[in-house]
């Protein structure tokens, strides 16, 4: 074969695994294989504590084809912090692929949430469902202790508190 010729020859590549549908027994599955503890609620909902922050693994969709991973920022701020708190947020989504972030006011405090939601129509792999759910994970706990730099006597707080129970 020349310097400049290419070969054409064309090896057949390996058949990719069967892709099954979502379910909530392989959220549960992919959280076993990591040794992660969680709890399912009386809705059905896989959720649990990361770094003192609460996360939830939703089945949406018509035919639960979605995977929604949302976290809430376990912070006490007032609702008068809402408009700072929106921009902190919404210079993040600017910025950042993951998670997507948004604030809501929630009686007396801003209650902030971070998603990450994958279609999964057409079926998915073990290891796509273990990739998203630790990718839910880790860019929530990330936005979330961008905003503990910016609210560092609320984390602090927040922290002694789960030291306490």
């Amino acid at each position: 074969m020349g310097f400049f010729t290419k070969d054409t020859s064309v090896a057949t590549p390996p058949a990719p695994p069967a892709l099954g549908p979502l379910s909530r027994d392989r959220i549960t599955a992919a959280l076993d294989s990591r040794d992660m503890r969680y709890g399912i609620d009386d809705d059905g909902d896989v959720g649990g504590y990361w770094d003192g922050h609460l996360f939830y693994f939703f089945l949406m969709g018509q035919d639960d084809e979605y995977l929604q991973v949302r976290g809430r920022w376990n912070r006490r701020v007032g609702v008068d912090q809402l408009p700072a708190l929106l921009t902190i947020v919404n210079e993040w989504n600017a910025s950042h692929l993951w998670p997507k972030g948004y604030v809501r006011a929630e009686d007396d405090v801003v209650g902030v949430y971070a998603e990450h939601t994958v279609d999964y129509e057409r079926g998915v792999a073990d290891e796509q469902v273990d990739l998203q759910l630790a990718c839910g994970i880790s860019t929530g706990l990330q936005l979330f202790e961008h905003l503990d730099e910016a609210y560092p006597e609320q984390a602090a707080a927040a922290k002694a508190e789960q030291e306490q129970d």
